[in-house]
């Protein structure tokens, strides 16, 4: 077998390939480099004065979109260089391209929704990974932003792939800071001046206590009586705190509520029912010893004829 053909292909395309996969690795490297750099710069600007957390997430969700797209596009252009390294004639496939990107622009309008709306989802900051959200009525952690869908893993662990286009209403527990917002409720028959006291001087020590002071931005508080329930009175407590932190500081407060309830003798109510028996005609009621209870209408009692001794 005669290898001088090979050889000299090789020997002239050879270099060029390898040149422009090194180019291409190196450009891969690169973006995962800089781009993170550079967009920390632009964020930094744009967002000063905020949290720094929320400064590392935006540039964490920005940093992997950008770096996505930019691998995409330097492979595209490198498998195009070389298969024009390989005698392939490109222009009759990007043509091609060309009118299958109009039939897939009429096919996949979904996936066109979807890019849209995760360009627009990324630009206007609804959501950055790291936030809670609830979106597409699913709620959870996101994990990943693409142009084309958003992952959620919720409570239970599970990952919920969510397609942005999808996506009509985006709620964020997390933007900037979080907020305690809980009722209490205790019994009727409570002073609720005392308990409101309680509830505060509570809100009050576990702000300033070391372990949870650094997730608190301010003290819950009592905001007001917020409603007469059937076994009780409902107080509205509201606080600020860190973001992904209120979930815990919630759980805390109402630890130390019930301690601080049990030892000021404040009843927390549970559902009860009372019975009372009224006076009905001829009703025998036994009572506990068994005896029975006579009882009668007040129209028979006053028609009851009366024995005079």
């Amino acid at each position: 077998m005669n290898w001088t053909p090979i050889v000299d292909w090789l020997i002239e395309h050879g270099p060029r390939i390898l040149l422009i996969i090194a180019i291409s690795v190196a450009i891969y490297y690169t973006l995962r480099h800089f781009v993170p750099l550079l967009i920390r710069r632009a964020v930094s600007r744009t967002m000063e004065g905020k949290p720094e957390t929320e400064v590392k997430k935006r540039i964490d969700t920005l940093s992997n979109v950008f770096i996505e797209v930019g691998i995409v596009f330097v492979g595209i252009v490198a498998l195009f260089t070389i298969a024009s390294e390989l005698g392939i004639n490109i222009a009759p496939a990007l043509a091609g391209l060309g009118i299958a990107g109009i039939a897939v622009g009429f096919g996949a309008q979904s996936l066109v929704k979807d890019i849209f709306n995760g360009i627009l989802i990324l630009l206007e900051d609804h959501y950055t990974i790291g936030d809670v959200v609830k979106v597409a009525g699913i709620g959870g952690l996101v994990e990943d932003i693409s142009l084309r869908r958003t992952v959620l893993r919720d409570l239970d662990g599970i990952v919920h792939s969510i397609p942005n286009g999808e996506i009509g209403i985006a709620s964020n527990y997390t933007k900037e800071w979080s907020r305690v917002n809980m009722n209490v409720s205790v019994g009727y028959g409570e002073d609720l001046d005392h308990v409101i006291e309680v509830i505060n001087r509570v809100g009050k020590e576990m702000a300033e206590d070391p372990n949870w002071a650094p997730r608190i931005l301010k003290a819950p508080t009592v905001l007001r009586v917020d409603e007469f329930e059937d076994s009780g009175i409902a107080i509205k407590i509201l606080g600020e705190t860190k973001p992904l932190t209120q979930w815990d500081v919630m759980g805390e407060l109402r630890m130390r509520l019930k301690k601080a309830f049990d030892q000021e003798g404040i009843e927390i109510p549970w559902p009860h029912t009372k019975v009372f028996f009224g006076a009905t005609p001829e009703i025998s009621i036994k009572g506990l010893a068994g005896q029975k209870i006579s009882q009668s209408s007040p129209a028979q009692q006053a028609t009851r004829p009366k024995h005079h001794r």
